[in-house]
């Protein structure tokens, strides 16, 4: 079956995920510092940044008229954002990078359920939640994720970053976007229903 465009970006950010930890501590703290001064921004702003995210990655995902292509806004955008979330926690101990299987999705929609940790927080949290889903592009999206992350963070809730990456790549076309608004909304209220099943009133 041939890679389609976001698979290439799955497994491209994977690529630069593990090069970047893969690193000594004291190389690893530094790039990770400089990515973190990235998140939120648009590719290509930090010339410092290039080798973090570009290196090695296929021509045909990237662009050619001297703005970002979809490709990546996706990785680029994954990228930083991991260099938040990390920052305080040893990657090798707390990573916050974590690989969704069929039991457990970490994504945004899982992530942002956890910040619930009573009934009290479910109307803040809801109003934070949907104000990010319903970004109305990936650079309104990107600045609300930088928030939302930093949120994670202090909470220790993990997030699949190749998969993020593929679903940042989906929400910047207009017949997919629907479908990523929707799995993270799944994902949302299926956490809270575990967390907070419903009483049976019979």
């Amino acid at each position: 079956m041939k890679n389609t465009k976001k698979d290439q970006v799955v497994s491209f950010t994977a690529a630069c995920l593990k090069r970047l930890l893969s690193q000594s501590d004291g190389p690893r703290r530094a790039a990770l510092a400089e990515l973190r001064r990235g998140a939120g921004g648009a590719p290509g702003e930090l010339p410092r940044l290039w080798g973090a995210w570009l290196l090695g990655m296929p021509e045909e995902m990237q662009g050619t008229s001297g703005t970002p292509s979809r490709e990546e806004w996706a990785v680029y955008t994954a990228i930083t954002l991991f260099a938040v979330h990390q920052q305080g926690h040893d990657p090798v101990a707390e990573p916050m990078n974590v690989s969704s299987d069929k039991e457990h999705h970490h994504s945004v929609g899982t992530a942002f359920a956890g910040l619930v940790k009573s009934e009290e927080d479910r109307e803040r949290v809801n109003r934070r939640f949907n104000v990010t889903a319903t970004s109305a592009d990936i650079v309104e999206l990107s600045h609300y994720l930088r928030a939302g992350v930093g949120l994670f963070r202090s909470q220790s809730l993990p997030l699949d970053y190749p998969r993020l990456a593929g679903d940042l790549y989906d929400y910047q076309f207009p017949d997919s976007v629907s479908r990523v608004r929707l799995r993270w909304g799944q994902d949302y209220c299926n956490t809270l229903d575990r967390n907070f099943p419903q009483k049976d009133s019979n």
